[in-house]
């Protein structure tokens, strides 16, 4: 009977000890205690899972390193395969107007007929100006025949095989052609350099030339249609000693950048050499 007295007897003081702790934590006067006894605690958690982490850190390393630098090596992929689109677009692009402007050309110009080529070489020697075209004699091409882009002339065919052509243009030193300057309507002929400038000759000495004025063929000569855009005049030189005033002539075609051209095959160009009277020997 002892023995079952005392143990509710420290039962029933135990209940009381625990109700108090948790009356005592309800109203927080425990708080201070339990932050003193959880502090070290909780540093010592903290401790143990950022060693945790670097240790899972440092074993994981290097998969993470490998799928970064995978990752990379496809993003510059796909970046260098979106470039080549976008410069192929812009290419497309371009010839699009390219193509456009001429097919404007050609309704402006309906009474020629016109075959489309593309630059595929130049020549190597700064001593001549000439372009390859991937036309010839298999396209109805021909010596001699006109060279056009949207803007003006370009040259003339000089040489042809099957499959190519060779464009000898404007501003070739040996190209020389007879143009007519607007408004005036001034006859003079066009010539070529080794620099690639256009020099206008035999200007008569009484013809009212300006800067500004436009020079297009005249088809005289019979080595170009009448009528073709060349360029503006951009200075004139005139001494009151010379029998002919010059110009200097800025092409509106930009010789550097042909891409597509125009080539006319329906004029037949005339060769008038043997017409030409030579001067008498001395």
């Amino acid at each position: 009977m002892r023995t079952s007295s005392a143990r509710t007897w420290q039962t029933a003081v135990l209940a009381f000890i625990i109700i108090g702790f948790i009356a005592l934590a309800l109203g927080g006067y425990l708080a201070p205690v339990t932050r003193v006894l959880m502090t070290p605690v909780i540093n010592a958690q903290t401790w143990l899972s950022t060693r945790y982490i670097l240790v899972q850190n440092y074993f994981n390393a290097p998969q993470d390193l490998g799928r970064l630098r995978q990752r990379n090596q496809e993003l510059e992929a796909e970046n260098a395969r979106l470039e080549s689109q976008i410069i192929e677009l812009e290419q497309q692009l371009s010839e699009t107007r390219i193509l456009s402007a001429l097919v404007d050309f050609a309704r402006v110009h309906p009474q020629n007929r016109y075959v489309a080529a593309s630059v595929i070489g130049r020549d190597p020697s700064p001593f001549v100006k000439y372009v390859i075209i991937n036309r010839g004699s298999d396209d109805s091409l021909r010596r001699g025949m006109p060279v056009v882009t949207s803007q003006g002339l370009v040259g003339r065919i000089a040489a042809v095989t099957a499959g190519a052509g060779r464009v000898e243009l404007i501003i070739n030193p040996a190209s020389s052609i007879n143009v007519r300057l607007e408004p005036s309507g001034t006859q003079a002929v066009l010539l070529g350099s080794v620099t690639g400038e256009l020099t206008l000759d035999m200007i008569p000495q009484s013809a009212s030339v300006q800067v500004g004025d436009l020079v297009l063929t005249s088809g005289l000569g019979g080595n170009y249609p009448g009528n073709i855009l060349i360029g503006q005049i951009t200075s004139i030189r005139r001494l009151e000693t010379d029998l002919f005033q010059t110009a200097s002539v800025q092409p509106v075609v930009d010789f550097s950048r042909l891409e597509i051209l125009l080539v006319i095959t329906n004029f037949q160009p005339v060769d008038i050499a043997p017409l030409v009277p030579t001067p008498a020997a001395p």
